[in-house]
């Protein structure tokens, strides 16, 4: 059977490191300790997001009376160059060598994502993100890294651009780190398709939910318009006070209703010509103006919606939103108010790779051939070590 409580003692930790820092240990409690610095680092750029790996430490080093002492080289939200560490560890090598594997795990996921999100909103500034990753996770312990880490990304754009950023996530679980008491979000399909009508299920939800903003997915039976429209009407007031809010999520495999291809062109040609003046792949046209959840989508239904006079009525956008959608959608001027995404969570694993070598025993820095950079960037911006 497989433990899910976090390891945070050092029975448990054991039995989740590589087996070969448990050999490694039994060999130091033989020959004898040294004192030891880890420098903690990834290979790409990133942003820095440790507060998980840091809790862990602290509660690890309590428990167990691990004699160590760790040095954050870049805080919180900071852009960190590919290569620099981003946290050292000093003491007991005996103690710290168990550590390494669960330490890993707890920072790369994090940084990589932080810097996914930091990316999407510095483009996207005036909109809302909402985390929809839970699904894509496998389990609890990784929703909660990049859910934190899209926290991360926010705190860090904010203080550059002043960008709105992700404001909540989809489970009640992980909506404490962004001050909530629960998740944000719509509807699902499956609600759509018990109740019979895009419109039934809106008014199923505001019977039972009437402080909720009314958040109605509309793509259900491919009629985007003509349902969206039909909603605002049931609800005219709520639309009046902008209180219901249409997601787009048609799939890539068709057309928001009324679109094809060359129409599609045709608005982005009309709000952001521009765009199409330059050198596009096929995956930032499609971005544009092809099917599924394109610029083109965006603006047309937000043409449709204010010529019915609905023009306080929100846009959340939704399905495959990673920083290149993101960033075509802002060339094209596209007005959504909010993305609803997990693509921050990131799509080539091995860049959360992280790594950890020690650089110093007992106070002499030795560290592996063709790593010397690291004991130089200790020598020159870390106090102490």
């Amino acid at each position: 059977m497989v433990a899910t409580t976090q390891p945070e003692n050092m029975d448990l930790v054991s039995d989740r490191t590589d087996a070969y820092f448990n050999r490694t240990q039994n060999i130091i409690k033989h020959y004898g300790d040294k004192e030891v610095v880890y420098a903690i680092f990834l290979r790409r750029p990133v942003v820095s997001a440790p507060r998980l790996v840091l809790r862990w430490l602290d509660n690890i080093f309590e428990k167990e009376k691990i004699n160590a002492t760790y040095y954050v080289a870049f805080p919180e939200g900071e852009w960190v160059g590919a290569g620099l560490p981003i946290l050292y560890l000093k003491g007991s090598f005996e103690q710290l060598v168990p550590l390494e594997t669960i330490l890993l795990q707890k920072l790369g996921a994090c940084c990589v994502a932080a810097c996914n999100a930091f990316q999407m909103v510095q483009v996207l500034p005036n909109a809302d993100f909402i985390a929809m990753g839970a699904r894509h996770c496998a389990g609890y312990e990784m929703q909660e890294l990049v859910e934190y880490a899209a926290w991360v990304g926010t705190k860090a754009a904010k203080r550059q651009s002043k960008a709105k950023g992700f404001i909540g996530t989809a489970s009640t679980s992980t909506a404490k780190i962004f001050g909530l008491g629960t998740g944000l979000g719509t509807m699902p399909h499956a609600l759509i398709g018990y109740a019979g009508s895009t419109v039934r299920a809106a008014e199923m939800f505001h019977e039972q939910h009437p402080d909720q903003i009314l958040g109605v997915l509309i793509d259900y039976f491919g009629k985007e318009v003509t349902d969206g429209l039909e909603v605002c009407r049931r609800f005219s007031d709520l639309a009046a006070q902008g209180k219901i809010m249409l997601r787009l999520d048609t799939h890539g495999g068709r057309y928001l209703e009324g679109l094809n291809r060359q129409f599609s062109y045709a608005l982005i040609m009309r709000h952001a010509p521009e765009t199409l003046q330059r050198y596009c792949s096929e995956k930032e046209l499609t971005h544009l103006a092809g099917m599924g959840v394109s610029a083109a989508a965006i603006w047309w239904m937000r043409e449709k919606l204010d010529e019915a006079g609905y023009d306080k009525v929100k846009l959340i956008a939704s399905s495959g939103f990673d920083f290149t959608k993101c960033r075509m959608i802002a060339e094209a001027k596209a007005p959504v108010d909010c993305i609803g995404t997990g693509s921050f969570i990131p799509s080539l694993w091995n860049e959360t790779y992280a790594t950890a070598d020690i650089i110093a025993y007992n106070g002499q820095p030795l560290v592996k051939q063709g790593r010397e950079f690291l004991i130089n960037f200790a020598r020159q911006h870390v106090p102490g070590l």
